[in-house]
């Protein structure tokens, strides 16, 4: 067995799934995605959401505005579809550099997510669209039957929604986005080139007894929430396979400590702190580091259609703590594995 090397060099990578609020949230979480990567996918479910050019445009400035000076990021937005959503203002936003992918949540699946979709039907001629100009639709797939379990819902949404959606139209480019079972990797896997994942850190990291270990772990709930170990097992094996499908998509998502650990918390875990390091430890540990660039740095651009970044990032050995939080005050986020040690350490 080959020795595990005291650092790593890849391409910088991109995020494909990140959330930054607005306000002083944005401004306070984002220089952290904005040190680790290159470009990100911005997820459009502010209050009120990204639903048109004028609202992407001036949420990019703000984002833009809060890059501390000397990074290089360009974040890359999305257009929250709705029913009522417009097949030419998507179509335009696209054609204008605007818009990247549009996002679609079916309604009340997830945070902020109440302007949703409720009838797929009602936005096919934007998908219609969007199947013609080869715009990515990037899916939370979940469905909100109060019936279904919900660590059901993702394997029933795939079965009831994205199959027959596929089917309808094949030629549609999509991403299912934060893949948690093994049915969503075995669909993907057997998908063909317009279908692809992303893979968060903390649904490679964790199972639902987490959740529950020692009592309620708020900081540890989001949605999808995590699912059984034989599902996080196919999760790191379909990261570390190589396979172009899968890429990095951290689903990072703050929310301040009140918000958590309340009554009825919100959804969503915040990697953004140590995303590139956690990742790192579960390739090393499915002993798959030569195929971390691939998932992190090259497959994203090549379904996106965008180029690879050229400049280098290291991550090098070096045991770190990570902080208890981040921010102060109200708006303090304990991230991931707070006051936990990791191995590796992203240094340059």
């Amino acid at each position: 067995m080959a020795a595990t090397p005291e650092k790593i060099m890849i391409r910088r990578p991109d995020d494909w799934h990140v959330h930054f609020r607005d306000g002083a949230m944005l401004r306070a979480v984002l220089p952290l995605t904005a040190l680790q990567f290159a470009r990100a996918i911005v997820m459009p479910n502010l209050v009120p959401p990204v639903t048109d050019i004028a609202a992407a445009r001036a949420y990019r400035e703000r984002i833009v505005a809060a890059v501390p000076p000397g990074t290089d990021f360009t974040p890359l937005m999305t257009c929250y579809l709705t029913d009522a959503t417009d097949p030419a203002e998507v179509a335009c936003g696209h054609a204008e550099g605007v818009f990247a992918a549009v996002k679609l949540y079916p309604a009340h699946a997830t945070t902020h997510s109440a302007h949703g979709i409720t009838d797929m039907d009602k936005v096919m001629p934007v998908l219609q669209r969007m199947a013609m100009i080869g715009m990515p639709l990037l899916i939370h797939g979940e469905v909100t039957d109060p019936e279904i379990d919900i660590f059901d819902r993702e394997a029933v949404f795939i079965e009831r929604v994205l199959d027959p959606l596929r089917r309808r139209l094949p030629e549609l480019r999509i991403v299912l986005e934060h893949v948690t079972t093994e049915e969503a990797v075995a669909y993907v896997e057997s998908g063909g080139p317009n279908l692809a994942a992303t893979i968060t850190a903390h649904h490679l990291i964790i199972n639902r007894n987490a959740i529950f270990q020692g009592g309620i772990r708020p900081h540890l709930y989001c949605l999808p929430i995590a699912k059984r170990e034989t599902h996080r097992r196919a999760l790191r094996r379909a990261a570390a396979s190589g396979n172009p499908a899968f890429f990095l998509g951290t689903d990072s998502a703050p929310h301040a400590i009140p918000t958590k650990e309340t009554g009825c918390g919100c959804a969503g875990i915040f990697t953004a702190a140590s995303a590139l390091e956690l990742y790192a430890e579960v390739f090393e540990e499915e002993g798959a580091l030569d195929r971390f660039e691939a998932f992190a740095s090259l497959n994203g651009p090549a379904f996106y259609r965008l180029p690879v970044n050229e400049r280098r990032i290291t991550l090098r050995r070096e045991p770190w703590t990570v902080p208890e939080r981040i921010g102060a005050g109200e708006l303090a986020v304990a991230p991931f594995r707070a006051g936990e040690r990791l191995r590796w350490r992203l240094v340059e």
